[in-house]
């Protein structure tokens, strides 16, 4: 007979005893009334929980209720927090202001729950629950500082670091590594396992991801990185049991644009910077925090520097615009800022050959140059790089020289300034998120902005909406419909004769994205009347909460350079120039330019901004312009980025970007 069942005879037959004692021995127990509590109002101050000391979410997560009727309360540590239906145990601890351990979990991807870092412990279950992909109910008392759960993640962290090989001192993850924090502060102070820790072959991932299989942990987040949102089937989980490891299911590179994104999810050193590896560690480096140039997003990044020189680039969070990611380009292509600088003037010589000279010397040979030809015959060209204070005042400068042919790179020529709606994102990129239909327009956007690409893939992924694409083949990462690839296809969604037209028209939220490089085509005001037109007969494309004409700039000073007015008077002002004054512009064609036209240049590799995190939308009427009287050309779109590694002076000096684009040509 089990002790068990003997406690409970004896339990039964003690309290049989005492049932039949005799009343007279037996202990009476006197109830008191207490008539102040029948009232209601006194219930209620007496149901009343003890204060508690206020706590605030981790990271300062604000919790959003759509429906109020799906409110429920949980009790984090004996703490009620409410929060909405759906949300998981993890979550749940977040707002109540305990942060929990975890390594497999990552809010933007999906819940894999395999490390089992999370463990917590919820009453009436009979053990530790993983946390991360247990969902809140209502009433739930979960407790995250018990014995059983510090027990739990001791074990737990012992078997992660089973077959965890000890250099740290070598790792380059060391000093930002959750597997070492964690492990300090939730781990035991001493391991049991004396046998061989086993050994996995590193995988070729190419020029930019470093890797190092036998730090894995087997967390999967790279793996649905690569799946969710980069949208590649590229990384995978091989083999079982002790054999399980990370790799591609073929030897190949990995060909995503945002490829880099896995060494920042990754928590621990098997994936790293490949160029950044053995350089500096993390303690040794200054951030600083910026903007991306390196396209017309205007991703938020970290800039990591020591001494002056660029050691790494990582992103910053921002909700509105890139969310955690960033592409390849804006990653790694800072070793081009060290490479072909312009440090001091240069002055061509009777011989033909640039020779150094000082900025004394070279702003008098301008000076006198500039005041010999007529004003109509200085142009400036300001560089897809300049910002807008430079603008600001190139354009101040020409003007007192009684000039205004002044422009930007990749503005095209008379493109229209005068509503910032005609070349604006109105969408914002995170408005992106509410369309339900696309049309792109001669634009690639995995290409041209790598992130407005990933927040339309999110998109596609989350609510199925449908993408029209016009233009030459391309290689998309989501579901979409090659309707054409010229204007001819737009005029007929605009008149109805395509079967395209009845899914933009039943769309509640359309949005149409135009490619910048439409700017370059002499039919562009054509292009933008047969747009314009599509949007009177769509009453849902323009609405005064939504606007769903967007244009996908190319460049970082495009939207600046229009919102200042840099437009030129004539569209041949290189063929009359004869004083040219180029700020930063490296592509200009300047085979049109008169060969005794003096040409001055100064180099701007480093913008600053001067507005930081803020965005001012368009306004924009619902009323519609007259269609303009050119006709849209037979001319296919053409493809607008060729390369997306090299774009610009910098991406052209970096070794690390020729690199990746020799891989692109294979």
């Amino acid at each position: 007979m089990g002790l068990g069942l003997l406690a409970s005879r004896a339990l039964r037959s003690s309290s049989a005893r005492v049932l039949f004692t005799n009343p007279r021995n037996s202990i009476v127990r006197t109830i008191v009334s207490t008539p102040e509590l029948h009232k209601p109002e006194a219930v209620a101050e007496a149901a009343v929980e003890p204060d508690l000391p206020k706590r605030s979410p981790i990271a300062g997560a604000r919790v959003h209720f759509p429906n109020p009727d799906d409110v429920i309360e949980v009790f984090v540590d004996g703490y009620p927090v409410k929060i909405p239906k759906g949300m998981t145990v993890l979550q749940a601890c977040s707002v109540a202001g305990v942060d929990i351990p975890r390594f497999c979990y990552h809010d933007r991807l999906s819940i894999a729950g395999n490390c089992r870092m999370c463990l917590v412990e919820v009453e009436k279950s009979p053990k530790p629950v993983a946390s991360c992909a247990m969902p809140a109910l209502p009433g739930m008392k979960i407790k995250t500082d018990t014995p059983i759960a510090k027990k739990a993640r001791e074990g737990v962290m012992e078997f992660l670091l089973m077959n965890h090989p000890l250099d740290c001192p070598i790792c380059d993850q060391g000093g930002e590594c959750d597997l070492q924090d964690q492990s300090m502060a939730f781990g035991s102070d001493r391991g049991r396992f004396t046998e061989t820790k086993r050994s996995v072959v590193d995988k070729n991932l190419g020029p930019l991801v470093k890797t190092v299989m036998t730090r894995c942990i087997q967390c999967t987040r790279c793996v649905r990185f690569a799946t969710e949102i980069a949208g590649v089937q590229d990384l995978g989980m091989l083999g079982r049991g002790s054999g399980e490891e990370i790799g591609t299911y073929v030897e190949k590179l990995m060909t995503s644009e945002l490829s880099g994104n896995v060494i920042d999810i990754c928590p621990v050193g098997a994936l790293t910077s490949k160029p950044f590896a053995f350089k500096a560690r993390n303690w040794e480096l200054k951030g600083t925090e910026t903007i991306d140039v390196t396209d017309a997003v205007g991703s938020n990044i970290r800039i990591d520097s020591r001494g002056p020189e660029v050691m790494r680039i990582v992103p910053r969070l921002n909700e509105d615009i890139n969310e955690e990611w960033i592409s390849d380009k804006t990653r790694f292509c800072y070793d081009g800022l060290k490479r072909q600088r312009l440090n001091d003037p240069m002055i061509r010589d009777a011989d033909g050959r640039f020779k150094a000279v000082s900025w004394r010397d070279a702003l008098t040979v301008v000076a006198e140059v500039i005041h010999q030809v007529k004003p109509e015959e200085i142009v400036g060209v300001a560089g897809k790089l300049s910002d807008a204070e430079s603008m600001m005042l190139l354009k101040d400068f020409l003007n007192k020289m009684g000039s205004n042919n002044v422009w930007c790179e990749g503005n095209g020529k008379n493109t229209n300034a005068d509503l910032r709606s005609d070349y604006l994102l109105n969408s914002s990129i995170s408005g992106l998120e509410k369309a339900d239909c696309f049309l792109l327009v001669g634009t690639q956007p995995r290409v041209e902005a790598a992130m407005v690409n990933a927040r339309i893939r999110k998109t596609v992924r989350a609510t199925q909406a449908k993408v029209g694409y016009i233009g030459p083949p391309a290689d998309f990462n989501y579901d979409h419909d090659h309707l054409g690839t010229g204007p001819k296809t737009l005029a007929e969604i605009a008149e109805g004769r395509h079967s395209f037209s009845k899914t933009l028209s039943t769309a509640k939220n359309p949005a149409i994205i135009i490619s910048a490089g439409i700017f370059e085509r002499e039919d562009k005001d054509a292009i933008f009347a047969v747009i314009q037109s599509i949007a009177a007969k769509n009453e849902n494309l323009i609405r005064p909460d939504w606007n769903g004409i967007n244009v996908l700039l190319l460049n970082a000073a495009q939207a600046a350079a229009l919102d200042l007015g840099l437009v030129p008077e004539s569209d041949n002002s290189i063929e009359s120039a004869k004083f040219l004054y180029l700020m930063g512009a490296d592509d200009v064609n300047l085979d049109k330019l008169p060969k005794d036209a003096f040409v001055s240049r100064i180099r701007t590799v480093a913008p600053n901004l001067l507005h930081v995190d803020e965005r001012e939308a368009a306004t924009f009427s619902g009323s519609i312009k007259p269609e303009g009287s050119n006709k849209v050309s037979t001319t296919p779109f053409a493809v607008t980025v060729e390369n997306f590694y090299m774009t610009d002076a910098i991406t052209r000096a970096s070794k690390i970007m020729a690199q990746c684009s020799a891989l692109l040509k294979k």
